[in-house]
């Protein structure tokens, strides 16, 4: 089943400012899980297989790289065997690049937020407004739920990305070659 989400991704200055908005508000911590997505080579959208200690999922998405609030369109499996999954993508797809990440998890409704430190990249702060438990909810619900994080946790237009990690990691390694 297909869902979406609208997100923002931005340089996180001040984790601990934003942890303490969030726990403020109640919101609910997950965790901290240790995350290595494995991206596969795909004629179109990103393929990755996320492996960590709360969430151990097989994503395909596709999202426009622009900066500010964007669609990202996915679908999710989950996955009981992650590391046979991952030698079968490898074998049939090839490795694009990983990304190895540590990121705490909150909710608060509909919305999920990641703190996320990702070694060689810095600090960073996810919001993923989306309809998968509301279908009800609008793109433009969703849009208005994130700008109003944005502003809650004083995020610049200068601070927003408009990659993806793997991206990030794959742009540090061609500057190294």
């Amino acid at each position: 089943m297909s869902h979406i989400n609208i997100e923002i991704k931005a340089k996180c200055f001040h984790p601990e400012k934003v942890e303490a908005f969030l726990l403020s508000k109640q919101a609910r911590f997950v965790g901290l899980d240790h995350q290595k997505d494995t991206y596969f080579h795909v004629p179109s959208g990103r393929l990755k297989l996320r492996q960590g200690n709360i969430e151990q999922t097989l994503i395909y998405y596709n999202r426009p790289d622009q900066e500010g609030p964007k669609q990202s369109d996915f679908y999710l499996s989950k996955m009981s065997d992650g590391a046979a999954t991952e030698k079968l993508l490898e074998k049939a797809l090839g490795v694009k690049v990983v990304v190895d990440k540590y990121r705490k998890i909150f909710y608060i409704d509909n919305v999920k937020f990641h703190l996320d430190e990702v070694p060689g990249l810095g600090s960073f702060v996810e919001i993923e407004a989306g309809n998968l438990a509301d279908p009800s909810k609008t793109i433009d619900d969703l849009k208005a739920q994130c700008d109003f994080y944005m502003n809650a946790f004083e995020i610049a237009g200068e601070d927003l990305i408009h990659h993806s990690y793997s991206d990030m990691i794959l742009a540090k390694q061609s500057q190294k070659s």
